[in-house]
């Protein structure tokens, strides 16, 4: 379990855990076994905090996805034919090994994305659950339903679909990455795992912590590189049955017309652009609270943020003035250090884009209210301090466009029916959050916001039973629970004659015939 550290604490376990990455590639995990790539390319991996070099990464191609995929389809047999009670089992060994290795694997993350320990900590033990919540599934994922008729019995029963890809983005990479692959593991599905190349390094250690668990050799393997090498090999491979992938909506459509040839099922957790409707009724110190951390909380880099933050116009200003004086007491600092809340964004060129956004709010005509940054932010790094955008206009790029950072625009509205306009004139449609103490309001907004999931009163609580997932340009299909099988498995339907139903004849038997 990760327990209080200091930032010395957490430094000192960094360089512990992230020199053995420096001292030599990190290779491929192919069928149990370290690989480098079959080209001999790599790449290189840096830290946003300052820019240093972290070590080099194998470069995927076609030939290490084909070796990767050959060896999930030999293994499926042997995973597929195992005893759910015995998946079950390993599986639990993988959460707990992940509990014993939390905090390696949150200073890790820490450095390798920018994202701050107090967030990290947390991600890595959500990583234990989720292993352990679809474990505890993987006796019954094969189940179905009886259905019987008058004159037959129908039972369906479900059967894991086969060799699969995930490929998963770089914010909080661990977590998601445990979102797709245990319940994937749990149905009786291999995997071929391809992970951002901005953060490679815990994909590593979870197939690492797989293999210690029991798992076996072939059954989870890791091929890194590039999208448009590693992951356009594994979405158009005739051996992968399905997709399920985390990112950005544009890899989502390319990943959809890769995988049409071959008829691969697809899962798509996509963008979003959340927005959060506050009404002059609610209890509004709550619901500060709970924009400011959907928002500047993980660096912004969070699929459900509340990105958008639609305010009645009768408290628009007093809640913005209090708002922008919450955003300039959030904390930015070293990753590593407990106390901090943002650290730097993962990547030069995402640091780019979310920082362009300053300048498109000011040319659009909003105001940008800036927080503190870091004033020993190390040079080289990838630092920003957190901003909100007011005297937005719903059709602002700022209002329309996914930012993807600590960077919230503030819109206001007139009356329930104009905050659900504002709240669907929107591409996406993931999540939304209606803040009020008007029952009936709550419900009639719930049920007319275009997303998948609506928080009333909340911020984004997982419970993992309920499904996940958006509308429109937000994503195709849902995780959790029974969900999450339904996607990794198909069903069939077998249907049982009584004998009393009457069998339509096209031709009598002839005079005389048995």
């Amino acid at each position: 379990m990760v327990s209080a550290t200091t930032f010395e604490d957490n430094a000192a376990a960094a360089r512990e855990h992230l020199g053995r990455f420096a001292a030599s590639p990190l290779l491929h995990l192919v069928n149990g076994t370290n690989v480098p790539s079959r080209s001999g390319e790599t790449f290189a991996n840096t830290s946003p905090i300052d820019g240093a070099h972290l070590g080099d990464i194998a470069a995927g191609d076609t030939a290490d996805i084909d070796a990767a995929a050959g060896a999930a389809t030999e293994a499926f047999g042997v995973w597929r034919g195992m005893a759910g009670a015995e998946r079950k089992r390993i599986l639990h060994a993988v959460a707990d090994l992940i509990e014993d290795r939390a905090h390696q694997i949150a200073v890790t993350e820490c450095v390798d994305t920018g994202q701050t320990m107090r967030f990290m900590s947390a991600a890595a033990l959500r990583g234990a659950a989720n292993f352990r919540f679809f474990a505890d599934q993987a006796p019954s994922a094969g189940d179905g339903q009886s259905l019987p008729s008058a004159d037959h019995v129908n039972y369906t029963t479900r059967h894991p679909i086969g060799p699969v890809g995930v490929i998963t983005p770089w914010n909080t990479p661990f977590m998601l990455s445990t979102w797709k692959i245990a319940p994937a593991l749990a149905s009786g599905c291999t995997v071929v795992h391809k992970p951002a190349e901005w953060s490679p390094y815990t994909a590593h250690l979870l197939a690492e912590i797989a293999l210690e668990a029991g798992l076996p050799a072939g059954v989870l393997n890791v091929v890194h590189g590039f999208g448009e090498s590693a992951g356009k090999a594994l979405t158009e491979h005739p051996d992968i049955k399905a997709i399920a992938f985390v990112g950005e909506s544009v890899t989502g459509s390319m990943i959809q017309a890769q995988g049409a040839p071959t008829l691969k099922r697809v899962h798509f957790e996509l963008g979003g652009k959340n927005p959060v409707i506050v009404f002059d009724d609610a209890d509004l110190e709550r619901a500060l609270d709970a924009v400011v951390f959907m928002i500047y909380s993980l660096n912004g880099e969070r699929c459900t943020s509340s990105s958008r933050v639609l305010v009645q116009e009768t408290i628009y200003d007093d809640f913005t003035d209090r708002l922008a004086e919450k955003m300039r007491s959030v904390p930015v600092g070293h990753p590593l250090d407990p106390a901090s809340v943002i650290g730097p964004l993962i990547h030069p060129r995402h640091h780019e884009k979310v920082v362009s956004y300053r300048d498109i709010a000011v040319a659009e005509g909003a105001t940008v209210h800036e927080g503190t940054g870091w004033s020993d932010a190390p040079d080289g790094g990838c630092w920003v301090a957190p901003m909100l955008f007011t005297d937005a206009r719903p059709q602002m790029r700022i209002a329309q466009e996914e930012i993807f950072g600590p960077a919230l625009t503030a819109i206001p509205f007139t009356d329930e029916a104009d905050a659900v306009k504002i709240a669907n004139d929107v591409e996406y449609g993931l999540a939304g959050y209606v803040w009020t103490t008007d029952v009936g309001r709550s419900h009639r907004v719930a049920e007319a916001l275009d997303v998948g999931m609506v928080w009333v009163n909340s911020q984004n609580v997982r419970h993992l039973p309920t499904p996940f997932g958006g509308t429109k340009r937000s994503g195709i299909g849902r995780d959790g629970g029974d969900w999450s099988f339904d996607f990794y498995m198909e069903t069939k339907n077998i249907t049982i004659a009584l004998d009393t139903h009457s069998i339509p004849k096209l031709v009598q038997s002839p005079a005389g015939g048995a």
